[in-house]
């Protein structure tokens, strides 16, 4: 490549062949360079040398991801274009992903108690989804056992054409009223899960739930980014910490290459602690305003952990959860105003085709 780099390469060709899928293959293998391979617009990344069965696997891996996401917008333009004729709008459940590109910034907690919030307050049919399949933490939260039934157990009899009923088998009931579908009890079981069957799950659960939570790992690969794919708000947790910001910054940089910006919101968590760095710091450092904040409460969020009792249940009138419930109302009422002025347009619609 005499005239340009890879690089330059791939944002040309993201720009002028946007429906070209870019593998990239390098002697560098560094994090940096590897980050500015993913905001040229490269959808994997092979580090030299490798063999040519790992070449064949990623193409295969990307031809599929891309064809999936086609076929994911063709079927969502045909509902939208049946729902137009038909005067009816779509029914499906909301799917929420928390995530965070650093950990200890408290994801697991914010999506066990804005999932228990969401059914307990607001009276939604709520599925919570543990995404962190090797080292997942909501069974211990929830004080639930995941043995037996996991999503381990699940993926693998969907991949082999089971009825899709069987998912409902494989959640648990937990008191709260929520339905979780937990990791896998040991971190090698994470390997029987595919990209594949986890998207298959979330189509699942989307047509049995109002709203899906799912809790996801902290590291980037083909499921996390199965998970981003589908998930109509990822919820973008941070702290007052400097690696929790810096972090923070460089996958909003690479949210915006893969076409998530429009879904993110940004949840700083700990928003009162007094660590030297202002709210207003963050937003100037990450280039965008925060959209929620939740207190710091350490006494009350983990004695809450230790018990296994979501906080939102067993410390209903503290501030940090009066927070966790302005978010759950704030997610689920923005999608259920969209649908109101959906459904009022409709209506308008039916009223002027019948005085005509």
């Amino acid at each position: 490549m005499p005239d340009m780099d890879g690089i330059t390469a791939t944002e040309r060709l993201s720009s002028q062949v946007p429906s070209a899928a870019v593998v990239m293959m390098s002697v560098q293998g560094e994090a940096d360079y590897l980050r500015r391979s993913m905001l040229a617009g490269a959808r994997e990344f092979l580090v030299k040398p490798f063999s040519s069965d790992e070449l064949t696997a990623s193409i295969r891996q990307v031809y599929s991801r891309e064809r999936e996401k086609a076929g994911r917008a063709s079927a969502v333009a045909a509902a939208v274009a049946l729902g137009a004729r038909n005067h009816e709008p779509t029914s499906e459940g909301q799917v929420v992903a928390v995530f965070s590109p650093k950990g200890g910034v408290g994801r697991t907690t914010i999506a066990v108690n804005l999932a228990v919030a969401a059914a307990s307050e607001l009276g939604k049919k709520v599925t919570l989804v543990d995404g962190s399949f090797q080292f997942g933490d909501v069974a211990v939260l929830l004080n639930l056992n995941p043995k037996d039934k996991s999503m381990a157990e699940l993926v693998p009899q969907l991949e082999e054409g089971r009825d899709t009923d069987s998912v409902e088998a494989f959640t648990q009931t937990h008191s709260s009223g929520i339905q979780v579908l937990l990791a896998p009890p040991s971190p090698e079981m994470a390997e029987l899960i595919t990209p594949a069957g986890v998207k298959h799950v979330i189509e699942i659960l989307r047509q049995h739930s109002d709203l899906v939570v799912i809790d996801c790992a902290a590291w980037f690969n083909d499921t996390l980014l199965g998970i981003l794919d589908q998930a109509d708000v990822v919820l973008t947790v941070l702290t007052l910490e400097i690696t929790s910001i810096k972090n923070t910054r460089l996958f909003l940089e690479v949210a915006e290459q893969l076409g998530y910006s429009h879904k993110i919101r940004l949840v700083l968590n700990r928003a009162d602690t007094t660590l030297g760095i202002r709210v207003a710091d963050v937003e100037h450092s990450i280039g965008r305003k925060v959209d929620h904040t939740i207190v710091s409460d350490g006494r009350a969020v983990v004695y809450a952990l230790n018990r296994g009792v979501p906080f939102v249940l067993s410390n209903r009138e503290s501030q940090v959860s009066q927070d966790v419930f302005r978010l759950a109302a704030s997610i689920v009422g923005n999608r259920e105003s969209h649908e109101e002025e959906d459904r009022k347009a409709t209506q308008k619609g039916k009223s002027l085709f019948a005085w005509r």
